[in-house]
């Protein structure tokens, strides 16, 4: 789901194997993440960047069997933008901002694995003056989407919109509107369940006592004795928020490769964008953004409402 940028992208969080136990933490580092060089590593455990089992480390360190290695990766030179002719479905443009309709598959920014074809790169592509950003990978942007969750993206062009969008989500004053085929049949109401990292599965998000508030609305709109169409507002911006949410009550998104059932069919977890609304940030009149769904939403849909693709509950 979209959720507030940061200065630092989120660590990535990774356990020795017995395979890799007796390697040098700098040369470990660059056999699991073959983007980046051991120079790379270096820098960033000499600048306390990478952490063992919560402790600054040293290059020389051999990590043992069970150690957990924290690593906030950081731009650096290696990992220069480069605008890409990438075609964007723009859902509205004006000298401020840009939003466009996200297909499910595009990374919003670059990162390790993914140093093109983003959507800033795209973005870059399309108006090479952007607004600047405390992260310098992240050029114009505002919020995120998971990769393979589609719909409404906003970004700005210009220095005061990027600054203002950037407090209007962290003040909640956008509403969202999501739409996603889960399993089960969720109740119409509040989810207000915590959320923070998982204990050990470090890479993902859990339901936690002691994480962060997370609140969303859920509305079935639709079900067919096996499946739901779920209408979800979130109310705070946690990462991966709707798809820890659903699991938790037991009505995990189809197709979610890490929280849902490991069975599915679809390619990606169906979850989509669907309405953004809110003033705009210089002008302050009222914008309405509709992201059209994908073919992949219309069939599930299909299957749920019929031809109607449930008009009379979307409108």
């Amino acid at each position: 789901m979209d959720r507030p940028i940061s200065p630092l992208e989120e660590p990535d969080f990774l356990f020795v194997t017995a395979e890799e136990e007796g390697m040098r933490i700098d040369t470990l580092l660059g056999c699991r993440f073959p983007d980046h060089s051991r120079t790379y590593f270096q820098y960033l455990i000499e600048s306390g960047f990478v952490l063992l089992n919560g402790e600054p480390v040293k290059k020389r360190i051999l990590p043992e069997e069970g150690d957990e290695i924290e690593v906030c990766f950081q731009a650096t030179a290696e990992a220069s933008l480069e605008p890409e002719s990438i075609p964007l479905d723009i859902l509205y443009e004006d000298e401020h901002i840009l939003a466009v309709n996200k297909p499910a598959g595009m990374v919003v920014h670059p990162a390790p694995g993914h140093w093109s074809g983003t959507f800033v790169n795209a973005l870059l592509g399309h108006c090479r003056e952007i607004a600047p950003s405390s992260d310098p990978l992240r050029p114009g942007i505002v919020h995120r989407l998971d990769k393979d969750t589609s719909g409404v993206l906003i970004a700005a062009k210009t220095l005061i919109a990027h600054q203002k969008l950037i407090e209007m989500f962290s003040s909640r004053r956008i509403e969202k509107l999501y739409l996603a085929i889960c399993y089960g049949r969720p109740q119409n109401g509040t989810i207000n369940i915590p959320i923070g990292r998982h204990p050990v599965h470090r890479k993902e998000m859990a339901a936690l006592p002691d994480g962060r508030e997370a609140i969303t609305e859920v509305q079935t709109a639709a079900f067919n004795e096996k499946t739901s169409l779920v209408l979800l507002r979130p109310k705070t911006g946690r990462t991966h928020q709707l798809r820890v949410h659903l699991k938790h009550i037991g009505c995990p998104i189809v197709g979610d490769p890490v929280y849902g059932k490991k069975t599915d069919s679809p390619k990606r977890q169906l979850l989509h964008a669907y309405r953004l609304a809110f003033e705009h940030p210089i002008t302050r009149a009222p914008i309405k953004l509709t992201a059209p769904l994908p073919q992949d939403m219309k069939e599930w849909m299909r299957q749920l409402c019929g031809p109607s693709l449930c008009a009379p509950v979307l409108n």
